[in-house]
């Protein structure tokens, strides 16, 4: 019996509920593993600070170790699906997800810290990895990019929830307040693992596909993924949006509280606005991306981040902050839904996961570094300006990058096993791609 990742549901009226459960899934793993997990540390930040005596090179060392477990997790995650399948590999990740937050809330120093951020990292990448480049193959072809983005929106969906909850629980429990908002985000990952548990459940009737698509990935030459320009080049645009994206969202409450004077209420405000920003961001710019496709989507994402991070470097009135938090809200989660769709378009659902899990080692990579320069920076200059004005600077370098992409059509890796290697194949070789349906 299989997994969910093996073949898209049946079809029919119960077929679409299915999809759409399995989707409501990929939401909430993505929610907890890197909504709660990761950018829950954003809004916690100050207050761990404060309580754990940390510099802000500390901190940013701190986001630096959850991305680092996340970047371990992404070079091997392929391998764990391909043997254990989805539903276990999820369901565990998570569980070590919610007993590393747990674990951070009692932290006593940035050594116990780091220790945990890192597994908390481990766990995310078994999750979210896995279960946004499986939303691709649940749909049709044509809804691939919305699928990805419908499946990244669970950050959002954390930041619209943590940004009022982490100010009411600390202004209500003080000094351990930010431990106690870790041992819950914990329990509520847990929640969802025994969720992922019952519905990422085998579907006998998928039997007879995923039996052909085995077939068609051993003959399948998972080293065209590694060797393809195209994947270089897309993760280079990944890198970008990683290494400035982690710089906003890292120290965003900080640069409120600390550089501009905000109270924690006031910047926990703004950082729910760019949850309820973002809360469609993904789904709205996978549908764009199918659109006009994802080569030309990833340069207009990577413009309008440059100017998000260089207005809230510059503007601090606010009507500044408001634009900069709205319009970040708008991209922020555009890339990795683009990006998991491309590498479907690119390499089909046989090697999607590890197309994915490869691009995600450029993504960890710049935002390990991002928050460790950001943290730098700050300290150097006691402000956070420059760090948003070199994040400005990097976005602008993905857009470049984007631009140099060839383009890939939607589905150009359909039809039979031996097209599918030919087509990859061919990436190999030249990092093309294209096709007279090429848009």
């Amino acid at each position: 019996m299989t997994d969910a990742r093996s073949a898209p549901p049946e079809g029919g009226r119960r077929g679409r509920t299915r999809t759409w459960l399995l989707l409501l899934m990929a939401v909430l793993g993505v929610f907890a593993a890197l909504g709660l997990g990761r950018f829950g540390y954003t809004a916690l930040l100050p207050a761990m600070q404060d309580g754990l005596g940390l510099s802000n090179t500390q901190a940013g060392a701190l986001a630096s170790w959850n991305l680092a477990g996340y970047l371990a997790m992404a070079a091997v995650v392929g391998s764990l699906i391909q043997r254990f399948g989805l539903r276990r590999v999820v369901t565990v990740g998570l569980m070590v997800t919610a007993t590393a937050m747990i674990a951070t809330g009692f932290a006593q120093g940035v050594v116990s810290a780091s220790l945990a951020r890192a597994a908390a990292g481990l766990g995310a990448g078994a999750v979210s990895i896995p279960m946004t480049s499986a939303v691709g193959g649940w749909v049709a072809e044509h809804r691939r990019g919305l699928a990805s983005g419908i499946a990244v929106s669970g950050s959002a969906v954390a930041l619209v929830l943590t940004g009022p909850f982490v100010p009411a629980v600390i202004a209500a429990t003080g000094e351990a307040g930010w431990r106690i908002c870790w041992i819950i985000f914990g329990v509520t990952a847990l929640a969802v693992a025994v969720a992922s548990f019952v519905v990422l459940r085998g579907r006998p009737r998928d039997e007879g596909e995923a039996s052909a698509e085995g077939s068609s990935r051993r003959r399948l030459d998972v080293g065209s993924v590694y060797r393809s320009p195209y994947a270089w080049r897309l993760g280079a645009v990944y890198f970008a949006y990683g290494f400035s994206y982690m710089i906003y969202l890292t120290f965003f409450v900080r640069r409120l509280t600390g550089d501009l004077g905000m109270s924690g209420a006031s910047a926990g405000t703004y950082f729910m606005i760019l949850g309820w920003a973002s809360l469609l961001c993904g789904a709205m710019w996978g549908y764009v991306s199918d659109l006009i496709g994802r080569k030309r989507a990833l340069v207009v994402i990577c413009v309008l981040l440059a100017v998000t991070f260089a207005s809230f470097a510059v503007w601090t009135t606010p009507v500044g902050i408001a634009f900069s938090t709205v319009l970040f809200g708008l991209a922020a989660w555009a890339a990795p839904g683009v990006v998991v769709a491309a590498c479907g378009d690119a390499f089909g659902r046989a090697l999607a996961a590890t197309a994915v899990g490869f691009l995600t080692v450029f993504l960890g990579v710049g935002q390990v570094v991002g928050p460790l320069v950001g943290g730098m920076l700050a300290d150097a200059l006691s402000s956070f300006s420059s760090a948003y004005l070199a994040a400005a600077v990097v976005a602008l370098a993905g857009a470049v990058a984007a631009l140099l992409l060839p383009t890939v059509a939607s589905g150009v890796v359909s039809g039979s096993p031996a097209r599918r290697e030919e087509v990859a194949r061919g990436l190999a070789a030249d990092g093309s791609g294209q096709t007279s349906t090429g848009v």
